[in-house]
């Protein structure tokens, strides 16, 4: 299927409204029973991933469609008091993949991951992610150059895999 038209913009500060929205669907909160599209920012877990968006190390990409956000990639490099069950280690970051789900299987999210990829090779030496066992996504991620680190049980106690893509050992890597 061809993606439909979007245009893709380096997350601002002032996006943070936008990630809180594309956090909940990265997250799968509606599997969890919430509602609010911006329930994020009271789970003590997630809130790390958006929190005063645009700290030093925070990256990512939003798509748009028509001026309307339908998805978003994006990364923050956590700190010790943020460290998850995948903590790679303080140069790497954590990635966060949405895509609406009225847009979901058209492309969008491989030319916003492709498209953060491009700039995140010029910030960090890698990127990890988490996907859950069930997600197709694990596929694309794989595509892409992630391999998988360890396997984990996630937040809500489901089975997740660890994945990393380090750019150091990447074909075309332009990173020191």
């Amino acid at each position: 299927m061809t993606p439909p038209p979007i245009t893709i913009t380096v997350a601002q500060r002032e996006d943070e409204d936008i990630l809180w929205v594309m956090l909940f669907f990265a997250a799968h909160m509606e599997k969890d029973g919430a509602t609010a599209l911006d329930a994020g920012k009271y789970h003590p877990y997630l809130q790390r991933y958006v929190a005063s968006w645009g700290k030093p190390g925070d990256y990512g990409v939003i798509a748009f469609l028509d001026s309307h956000p339908i998805g978003a990639v994006w990364s923050r490099v956590l700190q010790d008091d943020e460290e998850t069950p995948r903590y790679f280690d303080q140069q790497t970051p954590e990635l966060a993949v949405a895509v609406l789900p009225g847009y979901l299987g058209q492309g969008i999210g491989t030319q916003l991951l492709n498209t953060f990829l491009i700039g995140a090779r010029q910030r960090y030496p890698a990127v990890g992610l988490t996907v859950r066992a069930d997600n197709p996504a694990y596929r694309l991620y794989q595509r892409l150059g992630f391999q998988t680190s360890t396997e984990i049980v996630n937040r809500v106690g489901t089975r997740s895999f660890a994945m990393v893509i380090d750019f150091r050992h990447v074909a075309g890597d332009t990173h020191g």
